[in-house]
């Protein structure tokens, strides 16, 4: 029986799925992702799409807190920049969707790399004071800022198209909601076998060895903003052509704060966990919602405490998966493969 993975080339060690089993799995992940579409209702449709932009969302802070080691609170501000380019690119200057989804990703990565400098001088908790500061800043910036955003209006973004086909559907979005979210994650999972993902994680491991060893703790710490940034921007965009409507409310703290229990409760530093976090996160209100009007006819007065049970549970979530698995569901699902992988002698 085999005890272990064993490679016997460079590229085998190398391959992003080292097993078999691996391939299997990814092949009917696939498989389904490309069968969903055509048997889900509109509801499910909307659920997948919402899980398809904060999977891009979290990765992105993924790559700065989990894999960088850099608290971030200001994940909603940095969406909303990427909304609002994305928004106004195409709203006011006709631009097409998919060109004002790539300026604002930029536009959104030089933002971050902005409010990244302060970096190199704060840790933890001062560095999540300051990128908090960061999301009260955009935020006041943009419902004050009347001659460009429109203040606290909302703006209206017109419909995408792909060649004569308006993108006005959810079936219709989820491929490209989903086609830019493993885009998304292939390119992560790839920056981290290189020399500046490497760098990215030496700076979380101890920032002072890394600096020792010669990793330029300013530019990498600015490039990991950025390169964060500009995925966050990409979630802020996809979500302004997808609502075709940008509203401020969409990005405040408690934004910020869901984003950050994704990556927790999914799994730090792991590009699967931002997608179980993102997953679990965004099904759990609706799990709750669905729940609540099941039981409605039975006990009338649930109407009433829902949104207090779902704030409840949000706050239980994040603190009975710190207390009993601080890994996340990665982990868990790490335990699962390896108790079947290792099968009968799972000890």
């Amino acid at each position: 029986m085999q005890s272990g993975i064993f490679h016997t080339s460079y590229r085998a060690d190398m391959a992003l799925r080292r097993t078999h089993a691996e391939k299997i799995r990814l092949a009917l992940f696939l498989v389904f992702m490309l069968a969903f579409p055509f048997f889900a209702n509109r509801y499910y449709l909307t659920l997948a799409n919402q899980v398809g932009i904060a999977t891009i969302g979290a990765i992105g802070l993924n790559i700065l807190t989990g894999y960088t080691g850099q608290i971030s609170l200001g994940q909603g501000g940095f969406m909303a920049v990427g909304a609002y380019t994305a928004g106004l690119l195409t709203a006011r200057m006709g631009m097409p969707w998919y060109a004002s989804t790539l300026i604002a990703c930029l536009v959104t990565a030089a933002v971050g790399a902005v409010f990244g400098i302060p970096s190199l001088r704060l840790k933890g908790l001062y560095l999540a004071i300051a990128t908090l500061a960061a999301q009260e800043i955009i935020l006041w910036g943009v419902t004050h800022w009347d001659a460009l955003t429109g203040g606290v209006d909302a703006l209206v973004v017109p419909n995408p198209t792909l060649g004569e086909m308006v993108m006005n559907t959810d079936f219709r979005f989820y491929w490209v909601i989903w086609a830019v979210a493993g885009i998304t994650a292939l390119t992560t999972v790839n920056l981290f076998r290189t020399r500046y993902g490497r760098a990215f994680v030496a700076i979380r491991d101890q920032d002072i060895a890394a600096e020792v060893m010669g990793v330029n703790l300013f530019r990498y710490k600015l490039l990991a903003f950025a390169v964060s940034s500009f995925w966050v921007g990409m979630a802020g965009a996809l979500t302004a052509h997808y609502r075709s409507i940008v509203t401020w409310e969409r990005f405040t703290v408690d934004v910020s704060v869901l984003y950050l229990a994704m990556i927790i409760i999914g799994g730090l530093g792991s590009v699967s966990g931002s997608f179980f976090g993102a997953a679990f996160m965004t099904l759990l209100p609706a799990v709750l919602t669905n729940m609540g009007r099941a039981l409605k006819s039975t006990f009338p007065f649930v109407d009433a405490i829902l949104p207090f049970v779902q704030q409840a549970a949000f706050g239980l979530v994040i603190i009975l998966f710190l207390i009993f698995e601080p890994e996340g569901l990665r982990k868990i699902w790490k335990d699962i493969k390896d108790y079947f992988r290792l099968w009968p002698f799972s000890y």
